[in-house]
């Protein structure tokens, strides 16, 4: 039997057309529901929508705001489409390709998108998922590794920073370049959590290790809050409020020969220097017809400095194992050949697993970022830290 022939028939076909967002913070004081409710009704402003105008959601399956609390809450008559993406991280740009794929197939016309946490005052995605859980009891897989000490997010990617470091020579001042290009990017942002919080390379170093060989800094902040993306068809999209930012493609992927659990088992691959991000490139980039030489900006998932380093290889910009100089060369910065994380990423502006990546990416394509890219036409948002890992290529309209 010949292979399927593949058309990739969405191609500028769809644009986000609304984002919203509400505070980051520490403890935002209210309910994971309040808050996906404001930012889900900020998209839709900003749109020039209203909730009579959804009748499609997608939620991320850890969200604990399921979609119909979200259609009740803001008041959606008609419903026709209910979709969930996952894992956290992983999830937010295939829960776009979701809103798509039901804008295409005629199953919905105006889909909204939304991630909300209370990851810093609830449920801290940093902490041990398998607390007070027996080996082998909790049916994720993981737990099994937890016998050995193996507990965190944090030890996964220490484990895989060090690695790095032995197989290509990487240096903690090189994982410290990617800390202070998102941290910079910040503090241009009056609604990153770190804006008014400049960071060096000295005190950099100086802070304390938390799974060696990665620092305080290394890590991702832990946040309170939500974001949320309206997508619709791309045609319609011309007579809304705001410039639309065309979807040209967006890819969800493994690891070949995907292995079992969230994040844990993938330290027992051949190689642990390698995301699913490269996967996932090669397929977002056959089918959006473009390269890494075509992205102006990039936004990508930076749970630790470690991913944003392995992405910039993964995806194309650096080659294998060259990812460190090229980050500390300045190519990542705001003048650089590929400026990321423009509104500070995950490291500095807040942790809404990878959602307001996407929003970033949006404000970068209509021109509106607080770290605009001058002339930036195509925008990278890359959601993929462990399997499976999901990203899209956002472009200007002509």
């Amino acid at each position: 039997m010949s292979p399927p022939v593949e058309t990739f028939g969405h191609r500028d076909k769809c644009a986000i057309v609304g984002i919203g967002a509400t505070e980051f913070s520490r403890d935002s004081g209210r309910t994971e529901l309040s808050l996906a409710t404001e930012a889900s009704l900020a998209a839709l402003a900003d749109a020039g929508l209203t909730a009579a105008d959804v009748d499609g959601i997608v939620r991320c399956d850890m969200d604990n705001v399921r979609g119909n609390d979200l259609a009740h809450s803001l008041g959606v008559a008609d419903l026709t489409y209910l979709g969930e993406n996952g894992p956290g991280g992983a999830a937010p740009c295939a829960m776009v390709g979701q809103a798509v794929a039901a804008v295409l197939s005629g199953q919905a016309t105006t889909v909204l998108v939304f991630r909300s946490l209370n990851g810093r005052s609830g449920r801290r995605f940093g902490q041990s998922p398998v607390e007070g859980a027996s080996v082998g009891g909790a049916g994720t897989y993981d737990e099994l590794f937890a016998p050995y000490g193996l507990l965190t997010p944090g030890q996964v990617f220490a484990l895989m920073a060090q690695r790095h470091m032995i197989e290509f020579g990487t240096t903690p001042e090189q994982l410290g370049a990617i800390a202070l290009a998102c941290r910079a990017r910040a503090n241009a942002n009056p609604a990153a959590q770190m804006h008014d919080r400049p960071l060096t390379m000295d005190e950099y170093l100086a802070a304390r290790m938390i799974a060696e060989p990665l620092r305080l800094f290394d890590f991702c902040l832990e946040t309170d809050g939500a974001c949320a993306v309206v997508v619709t068809a791309a045609d319609r999209a011309a007579d809304l409020a705001q410039p639309p930012a065309l979807i040209r493609a967006v890819a969800q992927g493994s690891i070949p020969d995907p292995q079992p659990g969230i994040m844990y088992p993938v330290l027992m691959r051949e190689s642990i220097t390698t995301l699913p991000a490269k996967a996932v490139a090669e397929t977002l980039y056959r089918r959006a017809g473009l390269g890494p030489d075509d992205v102006d900006v990039a936004q990508l998932y930076d749970c630790f400095t470690i991913t944003v380093l392995m992405q910039l290889e993964d995806w194309g910009f650096a080659k294998k194992g060259e990812g460190g100089p090229f980050a500390a060369s300045g190519e990542i910065a705001l003048g650089g050949s590929l400026p990321i994380n423009t509104g500070g990423g995950h490291l500095s502006e807040g942790y809404i697993h990878g959602m307001n990546h996407i929003v970033e990416g949006v404000r970068q394509i209509r021109g509106t970022s607080s770290n605009q890219v001058g002339g930036a036409e195509v925008c990278l948002v890359a959601c993929t830290p462990l399997p499976p890992g999901s990203a899209l290529l956002l472009r200007a309209a002509s």
